[in-house]
């Protein structure tokens, strides 16, 4: 089980924000969003956006380190990427 988070520097909502992805399936990371009491609202189609002050809990309960632009190589890689629908929030 590998998850992955990327350095939190996306901004929104006035913070910062990581994404968190799988390089497995939803079901992992659904389980280790629950673990880490991410809601639900958190989760943009294919990773889960993580506040800046969450990055540390993240990497404490063994998520992976990695920079930005490898999170849509990784999603790809797995499968797991799933394109923004028009008119859909920017992420």
């Amino acid at each position: 089980m590998t998850l992955y988070i990327d350095p939190p520097q996306w901004p929104g909502h006035g913070r910062m924000w990581s994404h968190l992805v799988s390089d497995v399936s939803f079901d992992e990371l659904h389980a280790f969003a629950a673990r880490m009491g991410l809601p639900g609202r958190a989760f943009d189609g294919d990773h889960y956006d993580v506040a800046a002050s969450s990055y540390a809990d993240a990497v404490r309960l063994g998520a992976v380190e990695v920079r930005s632009r490898d999170v849509v190589r990784l999603l790809r890689a797995a499968g797991l990427r799933r394109r923004k629908r028009p008119g859909a929030r920017p992420g």
